[in-house]
């Protein structure tokens, strides 16, 4: 501290203490060293707590995911359960010649994709619906009940639920029994393919309604009363509110449940048209998915090499519309994207 009288100012310096020079090399040797090999040694024995309890999640994935890859080889072989995997006769693309001039492939992802885009898109509308609507009821029982009887169906497994359509649109079913009351003549729903679009979409968006719900609803709640208190004070009314306020917000979860969901686009849902739709092949037309045809391929035709091409070509359409999708949404907006 240095005074100055004859110009009325106190002058504070601060003096940086001096760091040893051993020190500093110390420091420089131990960055040096976790750069290295005996750094990354030395990391793993200092994390080695963390790595145990990541270490069953790695085993799984090592198991069942990795390991199975090896199966990729079916789809470039007539299999032969006699030769088994090495020993059944190579045969190179031939299986997924025949998916794609028979047309199989064509309807195959038709289907699947298209499926999977409504169960996307119209879920996730309903989803913002009813979590805009349960964000505004003032009753905290009747709010409560709504939300736990939503969230019912998410626990159903798809037997139940295969079962309950059964019974509604079987010859002897409720609907069926409703027409012949009126006078009307009963529909055979297991004939036509046209209603199971829209009967197949309806329950999948039916059953997964609460659970997304609960998603958007925690988003709203994790949105500050500031922003609604100042525009009740603008006078803005409730849905002027939710138009400016709580949809804009709500804009980063829904595009991360989007990309999330397109993960999974060529990945059937298997459990819902197996129960559903069984094996009837009338519907096989407007009903019949990758995963399905999969299953059938392996249990019914036994024929592993070319359900192995069909599983093949699902997953690597898959993964490139993953990047496809995340690259457009990276250069629109980085913040979005994935990775």
């Amino acid at each position: 501290m240095v005074s100055c009288p004859e110009r009325g100012c106190l002058l504070v310096l601060t003096l940086k203490p001096e760091v040893p020079a051993e020190y500093s090399k110390q420091k420089e040797k131990e960055a040096d060293s976790m750069s290295g090999k005996g750094g990354i040694i030395r990391e793993l024995r200092q994390s080695k707590t963390l790595l145990l309890m990541i270490a069953p999640t790695i085993v799984f994935f090592i198991v069942f995911s990795y390991i199975p890859m090896i199966g990729v080889y079916y789809a470039f072989t007539k299999f032969d359960f006699d030769g088994g995997l090495f020993g059944s006769q190579f045969v190179g693309m031939e299986n997924f010649n025949f998916l794609f001039k028979t047309g199989v492939l064509w309807n195959l992802t038709k289907n699947t994709v298209l499926y999977n885009l409504a169960f996307i898109l119209l879920g996730n509308i309903m989803q913002i619906i009813c979590a805009v609507f349960l964000a505004q009821l003032s009753g905290k029982l009747f709010k409560k009940t709504a939300q736990s009887l939503m969230f019912l169906p998410y626990f159903l497994s798809w037997v139940l639920v295969g079962a309950f359509v059964y019974n509604l649109f079987s010859d002897l079913g409720v609907v069926n029994s409703v027409l012949k009351q009126i006078g009307l003549h009963p529909y055979d729903f297991y004939l036509h393919t046209a209603p199971w679009k829209f009967i197949i979409v309806f329950f999948n968006i039916w059953k997964g309604l609460g659970y997304g719900t609960v998603i958007y609803l925690a988003a709203i709640m994790a949105i500050s009363d500031e922003y609604y208190e100042a525009a009740k004070i603008d006078g803005a009314t409730i849905f002027q509110q939710i138009r400016n306020i709580t949809l804009p917000l709500l804009k980063p979860t829904f595009i991360l449940l989007i990309l999330f969901s397109l993960g999974s686009i060529m990945k059937g849902q298997f459990d819902l048209f197996y129960q559903i739709i069984g094996s009837n092949g009338m519907l096989y037309d407007a009903t019949d998915i990758i995963d399905t045809y999969v299953f059938r391929s392996l249990t019914v035709n036994f024929d592993i090499g070319m359900g192995t091409a069909a599983g093949l070509y699902q997953s690597f359409f898959g993964f490139a519309l993953i990047m496809i999708v995340n690259f457009i949404i990276r250069k629109t907006n980085k913040d979005y994207s994935l990775f």
